[in-house]
């Protein structure tokens, strides 16, 4: 049987918790991590319908992409209905993981979903994330130095662009003096030793400082290790907000509407003025990323598409791009595609089911 860290595990390994934004409530929200998972429940939103069909399929994890506790929660009296999803939740023995802006925040998460449903070609992350970079400074004797490295790298450090296993190593003289209750490695207890060392370098996304910090300490050989993590300031350009990509030919912004409409099934679609201009560069955002429309403009996108735009925000345009505001559950709706292709590609030994619920609480008139 597989246990809820488990598979937390792979869904983090995907798209690590750190990646998620200040204010998200990303994990396990509910329930053990040691429980034995008998069958998983996918959605977008947990609600009451979605608990009572998990209690339907028998399913004891539900993995949902929006959390259902989101602000602090002081009482549980069944009085809202956050507070009736949990209780139902754990009165059932019932699990609920929510992951959320930490997918939104990867290349190959939510937005990717929206880019391959247009085919969109060279995608890249429309705004690259600052301090998701760490540098490791460690100092080792000359003797293990290639068993560290081997070890680091193992673990995903030294990554740029399309090289790996990159480093910088400078030798030094390392000094230092145990007392009565050491074993040093190298030199004896009670006297100052002045030994050969490696100063080594490389970089790290910092999702994996854990796997590099044991990578360390299982192979290096001294007591205590003297080892730096720096936080950087370049970008990761496979973390951040949104994605920006192209259509391989151009298209008229009648015709991207109606693409839209199509594939994401939308009654209805609010759009900026129509100026009679071809579309090939297209950003995209899914939920509300009205914040990113200037960094669209900013890299000549001919579109962006997202949702919740504010009335004001249509201004704001002043025609540099074809803005289009799909609706956030329309916008998000392919990431249940996303986590169910991430668990059944890792795992067998339970079943992964599509919650048949609409969750949008939005309704259209038209």
């Amino acid at each position: 049987m597989t246990k809820i860290s488990e598979i937390i595990g792979v869904l983090e390994k995907f798209a690590s918790s750190s990646f998620s934004e200040s204010y998200d409530n990303t994990g396990l929200l509910v329930g053990n991590l040691n429980n034995e998972v008998s069958s998983v429940l996918i959605t977008i939103d947990v609600t009451e319908q979605v608990v009572y069909e998990a209690i339907k399929t028998n399913s004891n994890l539900i993995i949902a992409h929006h959390p259902i506790i989101f602000k602090s929660l002081k009482k549980l009296t069944g009085k809202t209905e956050v507070e009736r999803v949990v209780m139902l939740a754990i009165k059932n023995d019932i699990a609920i993981y929510a992951g959320h802006t930490n997918f939104d925040n990867i290349i190959d998460g939510v937005n990717s979903k929206i880019c391959k449903k247009l085919n969109l070609e060279n995608c890249k992350i429309l705004t690259p994330k600052e301090n998701t970079i760490l540098k490791l400074v460690v100092f080792v004797p000359e003797t293990h130095l290639e068993k560290l490295q081997d070890a680091v790298f193992s673990a995903g450090a030294g990554h740029i662009g399309n090289y790996d296993k990159t480093s910088f190593n400078t030798e030094g003289i390392g000094t230092f003096r145990g007392n009565e209750n050491t074993n040093p490695f190298l030199g004896k207890k009670g006297i100052q030793s002045f030994e050969k060392e490696i100063r080594f370098e490389t970089i790290f996304p910092a999702n994996i400082e854990n796997a590099v910090i044991s990578a360390i300490l299982k192979i290096h050989p001294y007591e205590e290790i003297a080892y730096d993590i720096i936080p950087l300031k370049s970008t990761n350009n496979n973390i951040g907000t949104g994605i920006i990509g192209e259509l391989q030919n151009e298209i008229s912004e009648i015709e991207l509407l109606s693409l839209v409409k199509t594939k994401f099934n939308t009654k209805c679609i609010k759009h900026t003025n129509l100026k009679n201009k071809k579309i090939k560069k297209i950003a995209v955002c899914g939920g509300s990323c009205s914040f990113a429309i200037k960094s669209a403009i900013l890299q000549n996108a001919d579109a962006f598409i997202t949702s919740d735009v504010k009335y004001h925000e249509f201004f704001d345009i002043e025609n540099s791009l074809f803005l289009l505001d799909i609706g956030h559950f329309e916008s998000e709706q392919y990431t249940k595609e996303l986590f169910y292709e991430i668990l059944t590609e890792n795992f067998s030994t339970f079943a992964v089911n599509l919650s048949k619920i609409n969750t949008n609480p939005i309704n259209y008139y038209c």
